[in-house]
């Protein structure tokens, strides 16, 4: 064999009958294949080393994302993928998550479908460690939701834009380098996106969540300040430099002490313009945005205040100009400053009453203290207000219907030195493994007992304990320890630990708690952590002193006034909360708000420390694999039922998968919701090991499963659409099909119509005084006007045009002439010219010997006073100018009524007519006549000589034109542009009709549902049942003296079809039931059936017995009705059985008929009189549609025209239609960075995605599984 043009050889051609093999795609070769299991549901053994084994093949390969169900697993692979184009955000729109590879966007799109088609709240919580990526994912899911979310109101796109720029406002101010990761989020969020009825997001909130502030004073070697500093200090403009002293970061000791600038992979100076830029989309102004940059600015010189040792243990400033400037910055008295940062004031009291008030001044490890709580307590709640005023720009523009929340807060941590942030930021995740616990294990196993549902249950480890050791006030768990020693040695800071550490023995009885002295150790769920009890009670109160409030009470910013409105009462007996107690409280909300969504789960891990591409660290990854319970998750999802919901939403989502509950978009079901929501499932044909049925909630196993009824879902609505599209489109081509035949009609005789009124204008121009030829009387004579085609594009039209020298001037009249022509001493003799008359002027054209010509005369029309012509039937006039040299112009015209006419309209009749025996004309300057003589002897036209026209007699001059000649009647064309809506045919009725269910209300609903709307529109009426058949018909009747029934004879013969009844002429039939569609019921020789009732002619009555009834044939439609094309168009119509209907065409060798019967040819031409059109127009006209009938034509005269109807079995009938002034501007202090050589102190602290496999049409299958099960 040959080798063909494309990639392999021919193969054989295989025998008939032989199925066909689909062709392979060379493309195939070139798709990624799939490595590991992209769900890890689907592994052969269920371990944690075989779903670290599965993770390492497809992150090695590039491939980071895996499912387990719908939980999404994520192992960062520290480099750029390049997997989050349009392009590929794109693919997963509209898809759900098993047609498209695993991917953060698919989790995005199931939880902005499942809110829209559910209209219930949804939230993504991303839970992992430090650096395992969850800030990116969460960017990358609002990436998603604003680009298919929608929207064209400028007020959506600008929320879009907003809530993508919160990323980098908030990355600047709350996000550092780590040891662990560059850009480590220090604090937490859950950014909710608010939604309107459309899906389209009209507002945004923020929740901001214990917020790292210790990092503002102080980290640790390798690890760097919030990237704003860094930021600010490189990049920020000179007037800013000059206003706030701004040096580079290595001047300050905030942004220096760890000795780490720049960080691989970030661009300060790019990401302060980003940071500027989401300032501006926010819509902060310049004065705010100058505000925030001054508090920055406080912040950096605070730090660089130090303190000096006097001889008393005292603390002093070592350099007062860093303390005038901050003055400058904060705007209070310097003096002031020195005064707060050195000093503190006691006061005492005895009894309950106040004391006496000191200044106790400090040393300098106190002094460095409340100057780091000034610096954090600013950069607090200097974020805080970021985020408030981020929320007022945000605001929801219009009612909100449904809200998305993404929640990207801090992983868990374990450090060296673990303090009272790392106990905060590890109870956080406690309490969010506790809600994931929660609803994927612990509530779904407790769901299943309740509902009585049979799975295996699965044994699983419960952190609510660890929870309860950290939250618990009964028995006091470690938050309240540590309020209890604040409270009772809240003055030493020292002596507050010590009352701790004595309170934490009572928490040993906990099997996750172990007290070690100084420390303690807590059993997380994500492992054991070791915290340090140093400095604990002091971060817990996290409180100011009085006198540093005091100071920012003084300030005349207000700006930071602002940030310090919450100051707390001096006055107040009420102990301020403290940092345990309001992130208790943060937590806490933020578990309520996660459960009233709909939860979608990413579970980050992090393959190594290093933060490298290639590095697999299998130890770290398989305790984050242990502490996240990947396996019980794999377990519990293998085991248990992927979806599940109650019958009222089951029964409102998918009721119109069923004809038993559902008729025309409407909710018909008359029983309870189970019975209703159990008919569903088996009527879409899914087994029913995939389903329970609960106690209140029906149960779906496979996902797979659930994704059928969505897409038979879809594919309803679709159906419903197409059958609306194709009954419309039917509608418009019938509809342009009779516009048509209208058009046609009134093309082929509107020019007549326009003839015909000019041509009785010129019998009125005439007004009975003048003898008329016989051929200007014939019926197909017309008034063409520019009978040498002037007007158009003819060599002779174009030479006269041009030597008229008219241009653009339309002709109204042109002919061939004679003109009298005068010769001295000679007779007068006829001589040929052109004529051609515009709306200005008559021109005579003479062609000359050498066969040019010239424009002989040129007879404007305002010279004409008058025309006048014989009363014989001759051909002359003349036209009565002015006087002239050249006289008047004596013309012979066989037009002459139409030029009179044309002159008479150009001039608005403003010349006379004069009719007589004789002409009378200007001869140059005298006046001479022409006289008519009658003269029979004259064979044709008439004859001029010497002044005498010899002409015979002619038509009356009472004459008119005769009536157009009757036209031989055609065969009408049937309509064939469009069809009916439901099959129909006189010979196939349904004997029974389906009644239309009545609508129910919906479940749960006391009124019937109106979200789904009829996709038909009100049903037609049914068609009135036949009269039953009497099994035996009874005697005739005696004989009648007058009959009660008319008898009709046949005109011609007709041959009937089924239903019909054949006929021979002058057959002599009974009429039974006449139908305004053009067909009667008759009956002849006990045999019945429908006839044209154009064949039959009524006779005289006589008496004739009647005979016993019977059940007429189905009725056949009307002569332009058309038949449906295909079964599903069965269904639009509630009353007709479900039956299977043919594609039906009409004969194509119909013969041609007029579509209105004496007025068009038989041929399907134009008209004889019809002005003659382009070819292409002709060819329109008379093109023939190929789908007519031809009708019999036994009978020498030709039969009336019948209408096609279809041959093969016959569908059933269709229905009938139916301020202070400040100090100047100190100078920038100069002074060294302070602490240079000191040693720090410590401070607590992507290849693109396979292609996806083919997927198996599950609702394809199920519907044919259904049509299976009903057959049987």
């Amino acid at each position: 064999m040959a080798i063909s043009k494309k990639a392999g050889k021919k193969t054989a051609v295989k025998s008939a009958g032989t199925a066909k093999v689909a062709k392979a795609d060379w493309k195939e070769g070139f798709k990624k294949k799939q490595v590991g299991v992209s769900d890890m549901t689907l592994l052969t053994t269920i371990s944690n080393d075989s779903i670290n084994d599965n993770l390492q093949k497809r992150w090695t390969n590039g491939e980071i994302y895996t499912y387990i169900g719908g939980v999404l697993i994520s192992v960062n692979p520290f480099r750029d993928l390049g997997i989050y184009t349009d392009e590929t955000l794109h693919k997963y729109k509209g898809k759900n998550r098993l047609e498209v590879p695993p991917h953060v966007f698919s989790i995005a799109e199931s939880a902005y479908y499942n809110m829209n088609a559910y209209h219930e709240n949804q939230c993504v919580i991303i839970s992992g460690e430090s650096g395992a990526g969850k800030t990116e994912a969460a960017k990358r899911i609002m990436q998603y939701i604003a680009a298919v979310s929608g929207g064209v109101d400028n007020s959506i796109q600008e929320i879009k834009e907003m809530v993508l720029a919160t990323n980098p406002l908030l990355e600047s101010f709350g996000c550092a380098k780590t040891l662990r990761n560059n850009n480590s989020s220090r604090h937490g969020k859950y950014l909710e996106i608010m939604f309107n009825d459309k899906g389209e997001p009209i507002g945004a909130q923020i929740t901001n969540y214990l917020l790292e502030k210790g990092r503002v004073v102080g980290q640790i070697e390798n690890e760097r300040n919030f990237h704003i500093f860094y930021q600010f200090t490189k990049a920020a403009s000179e007037d800013q430099r000059e206003q706030f002293g701004l040096q580079g970061p290595e001047s300050y000791a905030y942004t220096s002490m760890s000795n780490c600038f720049e960080v691989q992979d970030i661009d300060d100076s790019k990401d302060y313009a980003d940071t500027l830029n989401a300032m501006k989309i926010i819509g902060l102004s310049n004065q705010e945005q100058n505000e925030i940059f001054r508090m920055l600015a406080v912040i950096l010189w605070l730090g660089n205040v130090q303190f000096a040792e006097m001889d008393d243990g005292n603390a002093t400033i070592a350099d007062t100009g860093v303390t005038d400037f901050i003055g400058y910055l904060m705007e209070v008295d310097s003096a002031m400053v020195q005064k707060v940062l050195t000093s503190k004031v006691v006061e005492t009291q005895r009894g309950g009453r106040r004391g006496s008030v000191y200044d106790v001044p400090l040393n300098p490890a106190q002094a460095t203290a409340g100057r780091d709580a000034l610096a954090k307590a600013i950069y607090n709640n200097l974020f805080e207000w970021i985020v408030a005023r981020i929320n007022v720009s945000m605001k929801a523009r219009s009612a909100t219907a449904q809200v998305i929340g993404i929640l990207d807060i801090f992983g868990f941590e374990i450090f060296e030195d673990n303090s009272f942030e790392q106990l905060c930021i590890n109870y956080v995740n406690e309490k969010l493994q506790q809600i994931f616990i929660e609803l994927t294990l612990k509530t779904e196993q407790e769901e299943y007992v309740r509902e009585q549902i049979k799975w295996t249950p699965i044994n699983y480890f419960n952190n609510k304990i660890v929870c309860d050791l950290i939250e618990e006030r009964k028995p006091p768990g470690i938050f309240a320890a540590l309020n209890d020693a604040c409270a009772t040695a809240h003055a030493d800071p020292a002596a507050a630990d010590n009352s701790f550490v004595q309170r934490t023995a009572m928490l040993s009885s906990n099997a996750h708690f172990e007290s070690r002295g100084a420390q303690f150790l807590v059993r997380h769920y994500a492992g054991d952590v070791m915290y340090n009890i140093a400095g604990m009670t002091d971060k817990n109160k996290d409180a100011l002193v009085k006198d540093l409030f005091d100071l920012v009470g003084s300030s005349s910013n207000q700006f930071l006034q602002t940030l310090f409105s919450d100051r707390p009462d001096p006055s107040s007996k009420k102990r301020p909360p403290t940092a345990g107690d309001r992130i208790k409280v943060s937590a806490g909300a933020l578990v309520d708000n996660l459960m009233r969504a709909q939860p979608s789960y990413i579970r980050t891990i992090k393959p190594n420390q290093n933060r490298s591409a290639t590095e697999y660290d299998t130890k770290a990854i398989l305790h984050q694999i242990k502490y996240l319970g990947l396996q019980e998750n794999i377990r519990v999802r293998r085991a248990g039922f992927a979806y599940r919901n109650s019958f009222d939403k089951m029964v409102e989502r998918f009721y119109l998968l069923s004809p038993s509950t559902s008729y025309a978009g409407e909710y018909t079901w008359q029983g309870d919701a189970k019975s209703g929501c159990e008919r569903i499932l088996k009527d879409t044909g899914i087994a029913k090991d995939e389903w329970q049925m609960g106690v209140t909630k029906a149960f779906i196993k496979n996902p797979e499963t659930l994704f059928a009824l969505e897409t038979m879902r879809d594919r309803y609505w679709h159906s419903m659409a197409a059958r609306i599209q194709r009954a419309w489109r039917n509608y418009w081509r019938y509809k342009n099909e009779c516009a048509r035949r209208i058009q046609k009609f009134w093309k082929n005789n509107k020019d007549a119509l326009e003839y015909a009124k000019v041509r009785d204008y010129g019998h009125q121009v005439l007004a009975g005084r003048k003898e008329r030829r016989r051929y200007s009387l014939l019926s197909y004579r017309r008034f063409l006007g520019d009978y040498l085609d002037v007007n158009g594009k003819s060599i002779i039209g174009s030479d006269l045009r041009s030597i008229c020298s008219l241009g653009a001037e339309q002709v109204t009249f042109s002919s061939k002439v004679q003109i009298l022509v005068h010769k001295a001493f000679r007779s007068s003799k006829c001589s040929p010219r052109f004529l051609v008359v515009t709306a200005k002027a008559v021109y005579i054209v003479k062609t000359l010997e050498k066969g040019s010509q010239i424009v002989e005369r040129k007879i404007p029309l305002i010279t004409i006073k008058s025309i006048s012509m014989s009363n014989l039937r001759d051909d002359w006039l003349a036209l009565n100018c002015n006087a002239s040299e050249e006289g008047d112009p004596v013309l012979h015209c066989y037009f002459k009524t139409e030029l009179t006419a044309n002159l008479l309209t150009l001039t608005q009749a403003g010349m006379n007519v004069l009719i007589g025996p004789t002409i009378e004309y200007a001869k140059k300057k005298d006046k001479t006549q022409i006289k008519f003589v009658k003269d029979e002897t004259i064979a044709k036209d008439d004859v001029y000589k010497s002044h005498t026209v010899h002409v015979p007699s002619g038509e009356p001059p009472s004459s008119t034109s005769r009536p157009a000649a009757k036209r031989k009647p055609g065969i009408v064309r049937p309509i064939t542009q469009g069809r009916l809506l439901r099959a129909g045919g006189p010979s196939n009725k349904p004997n029974a009709s389906r009644p239309k269910p009545a609508a129910q209300p919906m479940p749960g609903r006391s009124v019937p549902s109106a979200t789904v709307k009829s996709a038909l529109g009100s049903a037609p009426r049914s068609v009135p049942p036949p009269p039953t058949r009497n099994p035996v018909p009874p005697p005739p009747p005696p004989p009648l003296k007058e009959p009660d029934v008319e008898l009709y004879k046949a005109k011609f013969a007709f041959e009937g079809q089924e239903g019909e009844i054949s006929l021979k002429k002058d057959d002599v039939v009974e009429l039974i039931e006449k139908d305004d569609n053009g067909w009667w019921l008759v009956k002849k020789d006990e045999q019945e059936g429908w006839a044209p009732n154009n064949y039959l002619e009524l006779v005289p009555p006589k008496t004739k017995a009647v005979p016993a009834a019977r059940l007429p044939p189905p009725r056949p439609p009307p002569p332009p009705a058309i038949v449906a094309t295909s079964t599903s168009v069965s269904t639009s119509r509630p009353t007709a059985p479900v039956i299977s209907v043919k594609s039906v065409s009409a004969d194509a060798s119909a013969k041609p008929v007029a579509v209105f019967p004496g007025l068009a040819p038989s041929n399907g031409s134009a008209a004889p009189w019809k002005k003659p059109i382009s070819a292409s127009a002709n060819e329109s006209l008379n093109t023939t549609p190929a789908n007519s009938r031809p009708s019999s034509s036994l009978a020498s005269k030709p039969p009336p025209p019948v209408a096609a109807k279809p041959k093969p079995v016959p569908p059933p009938v269709a229905s009938k239609p139916n301020g202070g002034k400040l100090p100047a501007k100190p100078p920038i202090p100069t002074a060294p960075r302070p602490g240079a050589g000191a040693a720090p102190p410590k401070i607590s602290t992507v290849s693109k995605p396979s292609a996806p496999t083919g997927q198996l049409d599950l609702a394809a299958a199920f519907a044919k599984r259904a049509q299976r099960v009903a057959d049987d």
